[in-house]
């Protein structure tokens, strides 16, 4: 191998976040440790091939993919065709899971089970909810949503008693960010309140805007795609929602097992990810990860390009504005929004007008 640079890779994904592994960079090529990687990731390098427990995906170049213990970063993901991002001038890359694994998981119309840190950064994993129905309830300080937690409060309080458990996630970049308005609630909230700074149930639910609910069955199975649900009708002459339509419709579930969509139309409304918009989370978090780091430049040219990727996607274009040090009800918002209505509203609907049609 050529001369390198000392240095250990910032390795990002989904579940993670963003943690240093051992490894260098060789021009634009990240090198890491091959034990690293196995710890990160779970795939090992044997002579059948890469493997990760019973699975095993044959390597035709391994002179491309391996030298002296160390493994190629882009040889890697090539391999396993996952999705990559590397910056070597930041000494980082973020790898993602292949579309054709998402899609096949959304078609299973299995609810995959997750873990995040509540506001109190303690770890919360979604399986713990057990069988009772779940409502999975997202939002964000940069939304208006931002002051729908009490009306959640109730409606769980309500329903609680006929076997619903709501979980709630913020798509915020820390728990600071997302308890202010926890502690702001009134009543405030006794559900799970978790934050997501790495966007994963965007992927692991197809979610490109917030509101967005889930409603997921006593055997994790989602019996209705994300749909945009406020908690109350503070927003209603803005966002021209009725919240109690969707309300009316959670009840009926709870209480009597009726859903709005069979398995066909929640398979058809899951918004599965094309290669381009999962390309556009790994550029996200690459910029996140160097927005906190300091780096504004550097964040920035990754920004612009997820945006490129996914123009309509709200947790991307929206969610990153407070990173970039933009107000996300200032005049960056309002641009973007009138690109999403000239562009026809694209992405999910909502509960009392049936759904927006994809681009």
């Amino acid at each position: 191998m050529t001369s390198t640079t000392a240095a250990s890779v910032t390795l990002i994904d989904a579940e993670h976040g963003a943690r240093p592994v051992e490894g260098r960079f060789d021009g634009d090529r990240a090198w890491v440790a091959a034990a690293a990687l196995e710890a990160a990731t779970g795939w090992v390098l044997k002579p059948e091939g890469l493997c990760r427990g019973a699975v095993c995906v044959p390597v035709r170049d391994r002179d491309t993919l391996v030298a002296d213990a160390m493994i190629d970063l882009k040889a890697f993901a090539a391999a396993l065709r996952r999705p990559i991002v590397v910056d070597a001038a930041e000494r980082v890359a973020a790898i993602g899971v292949p579309v054709e694994d998402r899609i096949a998981a959304m078609e299973s119309l299995e609810a995959p089970d997750f873990e995040l840190p509540d506001v109190e950064d303690r770890p919360f994993r979604y399986s713990s909810l057990g069988r009772r129905k779940k409502l999975v309830v997202t939002w964000a300080s940069w939304c208006g949503c931002r002051y729908d937690l009490p009306a959640w409060q109730q409606l769980a309080e309500e329903l609680a008693p006929d076997g619903l458990e709501v979980v709630s996630v913020a798509m915020d970049d820390s728990a600071a960010t997302a308890k202010e308005w926890v502690d702001a609630a009134d009543p405030r909230p006794t559900f799970p309140v978790l934050y997501d700074r790495e966007h994963l149930l965007s992927e692991l639910y197809g979610i490109t805007n917030v509101p967005s609910v889930v409603w997921i069955d006593e055997d994790d199975h989602i019996v209705r795609a994300p749909v945009i649900a406020p908690g109350d009708d503070q927003f209603k002459d803005f966002t021209d929602i009725d919240s109690t339509v969707h309300h009316d419709q959670l009840r009926r579930w709870v209480r009597d097992d009726e859903v709005p969509e069979d398995e066909a139309s929640v398979r058809e409304h899951l918004q599965a990810p094309t290669e381009a918009e999962q390309l556009a989370r790994l550029e996200r978090r690459v910029g996140a990860h160097l927005a906190r780091e300091g780096k504004a430049e550097a964040a920035e040219r990754h920004f612009a390009t997820a945006y490129e990727l996914a123009p309509m996607d709200w947790t991307i274009r929206r969610g990153s504005l407070p990173l970039r040090g933009e107000d996300p009800f200032g005049e960056p918002f309002f641009e973007f929004y009138a690109e999403w209505e000239a562009a026809g509203r694209p992405g999910t609907g909502s509960a009392d007008d049936g759904w927006a049609n994809r681009p």
